[in-house]
């Protein structure tokens, strides 16, 4: 190593430690001594020499330090029982011999150290108040469902026609419970000021038929204006088909690239209709959310549905061709949309469809999801509301076949 790499690696080292070593003083309750900007700077300073001596030398000073650290532990244990103050002392210590090899990743482990250390109220309140144990509990599902269950799942096809795989089945349970989250927690970020868009358009994510149903029951109660409860309504399928396009991506790829403008044209849609709403809304926030994040029934139910209709749409286009696979993916978007997506998309993987098929295949599942909306509209909310639910659904689906035909 050469001279400027040392000094390079020397003053992150002793930057690391001045810096933990600052936020570890202003921690300090006055009459009480701890280890501060001084101690953390000079063990900045003899993690670095003594890794730069060699193994034997560093290994001395980790058991000094750490024989230092109990004995510091011990006297003050009845009137500061925590442990933080001696692993920041340790972090410094091995960081400052990491800043030998790799500065950079050295300087930036400091700096996030040092965020944490300053962050004790911040992180007390989010740990101890803004998280609610239901909430703690769906994080855990959600990140053992991403990162312990998913890795295990093969890719290999379990049915004859080869178009259910454990892991793309998986990797949708898992994208319904993030969405899931993920308005939750903007929800719970932004509270109710934004009202029922906001949680129209999150609720969307997991049941846009029930926010249709929901509103309109809202228009039918008096509680809400026509066109404010419609525009609800297409934020919530606006949700559905981002959902939709996301299922779309899981399930194939390749067909989500080749869809990327119909949908696009077909979001428009939807957005144009709902800018053209909103304009009435003066609303009054909705309530900040403190259930679920997510349903895992609903995920595994999803899932479920999607393996059901991958199969049945498989039979039907063996028994059929492809007329059979459309037919059932018609029928089954009446009651899950994103179940037909999927299908099609295991189809067209798996060589069972063409890719020209599938394209209006996917227009047509939109087409056939939009005809059942607009039904429990109008059987919910009215015939006023339905006028505008409806008009959402023509511009979206007529966003997607325009899309289909100009870009595909």
């Amino acid at each position: 190593m050469n001279s400027a790499a040392h000094w390079m690696g020397l003053l992150t080292a002793l930057g690391v430690g001045l810096l933990i070593g600052v936020v570890r003083e202003r921690r300090h309750q006055p009459g009480r001594t701890k280890a501060g900007t001084r101690t953390h700077t000079l063990v900045a300073m003899l993690g670095y020499v003594s890794w730069s001596l060699g193994t034997w030398p560093f290994v001395a000073t980790v058991l000094v330090i750490g024989a230092l650290m109990i004995g510091g532990y011990q006297a003050t244990v009845r009137s500061d029982p925590g442990q933080t103050g001696e692993v920041a002392l340790l972090v410094t210590l091995m960081l400052s011999a990491l800043a030998q090899q790799n500065p950079s990743l050295s300087a930036a482990l400091g700096v996030l150290a040092a965020a944490l250390l300053h962050a004790k109220q911040a992180s007390q309140r989010i740990s101890l108040v803004l998280i609610t144990d239901q909430e703690l509990q769906d994080a855990l599902i959600l990140a053992a469902a991403a990162l312990v269950v998913m890795p295990l799942l093969s890719d290999q096809a379990m049915d004859p026609w080869g178009v259910l795989q454990p892991i793309t089945l998986w990797r949708i349970v898992v994208l319904v419970m993030a969405v899931g989250m993920l308005g939750h927690v903007a929800q719970r970020a932004l509270g109710g000021r934004w009202g029922m868009p906001l949680a129209a358009f999150f609720s969307g994510f997991v049941s846009s038929t029930a926010v249709v149903v929901s509103t309109g029951q809202r228009v039918r109660a008096g509680q809400s204006d026509p066109l404010p409860a419609a525009a609800c309504a297409m934020l919530a399928n606006l949700a559905s088909l981002t959902l939709f396009a996301g299922v779309l991506g899981a399930a194939s790829p390749t067909l989500l690239v080749a869809m990327r403008w119909p949908l696009v044209l077909a979001g428009l849609g939807l957005q144009l209709v709902v800018l053209l709403a909103l304009r009435r809304i003066e609303g009054d926030g909705a309530e900040t959310p403190t259930g679920r994040a997510f349903k895992l029934t609903h995920a595994l139910g999803m899932a479920t549905i999607i393996a059901l209709m991958s199969l049945l749409a498989a039979l039907l286009q063996h028994v059929f061709g492809d007329v059979g696979v459309l037919l059932a993916a018609l029928c089954v978007a009446w009651v899950e949309v994103h179940a037909a997506a999927a299908s099609i998309a295991q189809l067209i993987h798996s060589g069972g469809m063409t890719p020209e098929w599938a394209h209006w295949a996917l227009v047509a599942v939109l087409a056939s999801s939009a005809v059942a909306k607009t039904a429990l509209a109008m059987a919910s909310g009215g015939i006023r509301y339905d006028l505008t639910v409806g008009l959402g659904f023509v511009a979206m689906v007529v966003g997607g076949a325009v899309g289909v035909l100009w870009f595909i």
